[in-house]
């Protein structure tokens, strides 16, 4: 058993310091061990990982874990697209390292983690962000798209998490967030459609999970971050589409804006959330409930 409970009903403040038995050893809930908020949200000291971090939500959820305190090693496929995030980062004072990766190949993850090794010393966070789109209905997807985007979306965070898992097991401590989406979640009747896109991300919260139940005694956290509609390259043509059904049916009617995704990933990647492990939060706006 987890825990054992007492059936003696106690007052509020008795509660707060109760003894539970827990795996076979007596802890005390008290508030003096309880860290600031300013402590738990802090990455100080901290090494991240981002992949696709050179523009769009990559690069905002960069932008978020450095202004918490993190090191930065952002990757990108083009580095007309990395370069300036770089020179961004780096002139606001941020510690930044970069590198090229195509993370469906094997060679080019170990080689981030590695660079991510020699240039910081340890890997703490992991975010896998990339991802590509093919729009397609079902009976006409070409197979070699099909097999693109999964070996983007969901083969490329499986080596991307292989890899920096490894390292992160030695110190038993690690922090991976996956970039799901909500169509991972649920259809649309009417459109757009991406087959593809729809079961790489539906897979990735299955693969999020899994690696949970396996390393969640090894001090390393998997969760994952759904967005709704936020405007990105990969949107901008499905975007109008979607917006008057986002007026009409969201409890919030609108796209997200810029910056409403950083602090879910700060929160996931920060000590705030060390009781967390295996969930999807999703980030839509309340898209998904209506």
């Amino acid at each position: 058993m987890p825990f054992e409970r007492s059936n003696v009903r106690r007052s509020s403040s008795e509660r707060r310091t109760a003894v539970l038995t827990v795996c076979g050893a007596n802890q005390q809930y008290k508030r003096s061990n309880v860290a600031p908020i300013s402590e738990l949200f802090s990455l100080q000291g901290r090494t991240a990982i981002i992949t696709g971090g050179s523009r769009g939500l990559g690069e905002e959820i960069a932008e978020g874990l450095a202004e918490a305190g993190a090191k930065l090693m952002l990757c990108a496929r083009r580095d007309e697209w990395l370069a300036p995030a770089v020179k961004e980062f780096r002139a606001r004072g941020f510690t930044v390292e970069s590198a090229l990766c195509d993370v469906s190949k094997p060679s080019d993850v170990q080689a981030v983690v590695g660079k991510t090794l020699d240039a910081f010393g340890q890997v703490d966070i992991l975010v896998n962000n990339a991802g590509i789109s093919w729009g397609d209905e079902p009976e006409t997807m070409p197979l070699e798209k099909w097999q693109k985007v999964i070996d983007v979306n969901l083969t490329g965070a499986f080596l991307f998490s292989q890899a920096a898992g490894r390292e992160m097991l030695k110190r038993q401590y690690g922090r991976i967030i996956n970039i799901a989406s909500i169509a991972g979640l649920h259809a649309s009747v009417n459109g757009p459609h991406y087959v593809g896109y729809a079961a790489s991300k539906a897979g990735l919260m299955g693969l999020t999970r899994e690696m949970a139940g396996t390393w969640g005694r090894q001090g390393i956290n998997v969760n994952a971050i759904a967005p709704g509609f936020f405007p990105s390259r990969m949107t901008e043509a499905v975007l109008p589409k979607a917006e008057a059904g986002l007026k009409a049916n969201c409890p919030i009617p609108r796209a997200g804006l810029a910056g409403e995704l950083k602090g879910v990933a700060v929160f996931l990647a920060s000590d705030a959330s060390n009781y967390i492990t295996g969930q999807t939060i999703v980030v839509d706006g309340g898209r998904t409930i209506a």
